[in-house]
């Protein structure tokens, strides 16, 4: 982590470029002020090199990206930083503040502990799925090869958004005016920012806490079939955790309660976004339902089986943990 400032309060001030404004400067302005150092700065913006100098920390302005002086641009010639742990965008100011103080900020916004497994697990995470696109659109780099044409014009993404906020060419805006309208495009971008982090934090990760617990118990039926006592979104989960614990490929089948009370049975797809099962169920029992599909099966309170078989129910939990028997011979 970047080296902080000795000072406090608001004599503490962060600098950014004025004039036309960006999501990745209004987002890492916004991201600095949920750290313990900047969370009461004063917003500088400015391209006079003798008044960024005066601040404590600047971002994307200024031709320097050193950390150790509290210097976070990417405009400069020869600049190629980007995130790693798998990742190769290029970062903008946003990537450059949220690498280094981003573990900070999500345990400040969460209460977490910096050092909690949690921590580094939405990191990460924030990065794959917000701050990214941020950092590719910002440094002109498409999200498809350049022999590819969209089917359609995406301008609803929070680059654009905020983009719209600056005052329209044909409008004569002051300084004061145009910043209040840079603090409103901060507030927009940081806001979003955050309640994706909060559901992350409250929904997404203890999902993912779920399916590792019924990977690392087991079902008790065989290795290959999961089972959750309440049910929960999975699939993003399993891949990825069946990646991380070596075990890619194995889970076939996973049981659940629905929100009726009776269980369900779920073919696991060759990938996420897929529609192919990796097994799915048997052929004779697809498009049956109630009796018929007991009288097929051998097993009492069926209820149904998809007509494509990646999905079936029973009454009860034992009924599906019988289906899965079944359908693994």
């Amino acid at each position: 982590m970047a080296e902080t400032t000795a000072k406090t309060g608001y004599d503490i001030k962060i600098g950014t470029h004025n004039g036309t404004f960006h999501c990745d400067e209004a987002l890492a302005v916004w991201l600095l002020k949920r750290t313990g150092a900047y969370k009461d700065a004063k917003v500088i913006r400015t391209r006079d090199e003798s008044v960024l100098a005066t601040c404590d920390i600047v971002v994307d302005v200024g031709a320097k990206y050193e950390p150790e002086n509290h210097r976070y641009d990417h405009h400069q010639r020869g600049f190629t930083e980007i995130f790693g742990h798998g990742f190769s965008t290029k970062l903008s100011s946003a990537g450059l503040v949220y690498k280094h103080f981003g573990r900070e900020i999500i345990s400040n916004l969460l209460q977490w502990q910096v050092q909690d497994s949690r921590t580094e697990i939405l990191w990460l995470k924030m990065y794959k799925e917000f701050i990214e696109a941020i950092d590719a659109i910002d440094n002109g780099i498409s999200a498809y090869p350049s022999d590819i044409k969209p089917s359609y014009r995406m301008r609803t993404d929070v680059s654009a958004r905020v983009g719209f906020l600056n005052p329209r060419w044909n409008v004569h805006a002051t300084p004061d005016e145009v910043d209040s309208l840079f603090v409103k495009a901060s507030n927009l971008v940081g806001g979003e920012f955050h309640e994706r982090l909060d559901y992350y934090g409250t929904a997404w990760l203890p999902a993912r806490e779920i399916v590792m617990s019924a990977l690392q118990k087991g079902s008790g039926i065989d290795e290959r079939v999961l089972v959750f006592e309440d049910f929960a979104p999975w699939k993003e989960h399993l891949f990825d955790l069946e990646k991380e614990l070596g075990i890619e490929g194995r889970s076939i089948y996973v049981l659940y309660p629905d929100e009726s009370g009776k269980w369900r049975i779920q073919a696991v797809p060759v990938s996420s976004e897929s529609f192919e099962s990796r097994k799915a169920l048997p052929d004779e029992w697809r498009g049956l339902r109630d009796d018929a599909l007991s009288q097929a099966t051998g097993v009492p309170g069926c209820v149904f089986v998809h007509a494509s078989g990646f999905i079936g129910g029973a009454q009860t939990r034992e009924g599906v943990e019988a289906l899965a028997r079944l359908a693994l011979k």
